[in-house]
């Protein structure tokens, strides 16, 4: 099978582009490229844009701007991106890290997608086409979204407030069994004035684990006072089976792996 490659100069121009039957856009390519080495003949031809605004990493006025093809490797070696460094290099090993890119982890299927599950608990906004999109609503419609995805933006974290865990059975690259990411603001009394919790691996998507976020709010960063949020962290989550775990085991270790992030 002949496969064409596609460049353009803007993101409206490559978005144009891949709209056309048979054409896929391409940005580290960890997942498109593996699609079509597994078989997908839907794929002939790959599109990309060389616009240098994919590639910015801005700070400026408290706000984080990522560019979509923005790797995993540079999040991770940018100083100023310390408090996000970690979920950057939950994805793959350094190689993966080097092609990996922001835009792409948030189309990754679940299990994948651990810095996604960090983006839903920071907040984010998406650029697609030409509009902002919370990530939410976003990532409970992405399949359907005709625009590519050009930038992301949050809120800087103060020092401290973002907390991120990965489980999995082989370390440190392994495939997460789930993924757990929060932010937590505390008032001066100590108890969470704010929470923002993502879990990974327990759907087919990163979700938010709102429940949780409510039991949270008002009550202190102890054993007793997180008690009822984990007691409620997996409502309304769907986990799936596959071959790292099953659909019971990730409900049964969620609450285990929830009150270590939370007591960490």
């Amino acid at each position: 099978m002949t496969l064409e490659f596609w460049s353009f100069p803007t993101v409206q121009e490559a978005a144009t582009a891949a709209k056309e039957a048979g054409a896929a856009y391409i940005g580290g390519g960890t997942l498109v490229v593996r699609a079509v080495n597994e078989g997908d003949v839907s794929i002939t031809r790959y599109v990309r844009s060389n616009d240098p605004g994919l590639s910015r990493i801005e700070l400026d006025g408290g706000q984080v701007t990522l560019g979509a093809s923005v790797t995993m490797s540079r999040i991770a070696s940018d100083e100023r991106l310390g408090f996000i460094a970690a979920a950057a290099r939950a994805v793959g090993g350094p190689a993966i890290r080097n092609m990996a890119t922001v835009g792409g982890n948030l189309f990754a299927p679940s299990p994948y997608g651990d810095f996604a599950t960090a983006l839903v608990a920071l907040k984010a906004e998406l650029l697609v086409g030409r509009k902002w999109v919370g990530i939410d609503d976003f990532l409970a419609a992405r399949e359907s979204s005709a625009d590519i995805v050009s930038a992301v933006r949050f809120r800087l974290p103060e020092p401290g407030v973002l907390r991120f865990l990965k489980v999995s059975r082989i370390k440190p690259k392994g495939v997460a069994v789930l993924t757990l990411a929060a932010v937590l603001r505390t008032g001066a009394d100590g108890r969470v004035s704010h929470a923002s919790i993502a879990l990974g691996g327990m759907a087919d998507r990163p979700m938010r684990a709102k429940a949780a976020e409510g039991a949270l709010t008002g009550a202190t960063l102890t054993a007793e006072g997180i008690a009822s949020a984990v007691a409620v962290v997996g409502e309304g989550t769907d986990p799936p089976t596959d071959a790292l775990a099953s659909s019971w085991y990730r409900r049964e270790v969620l609450p285990v792996h929830f009150r270590r992030l939370l007591l960490s």
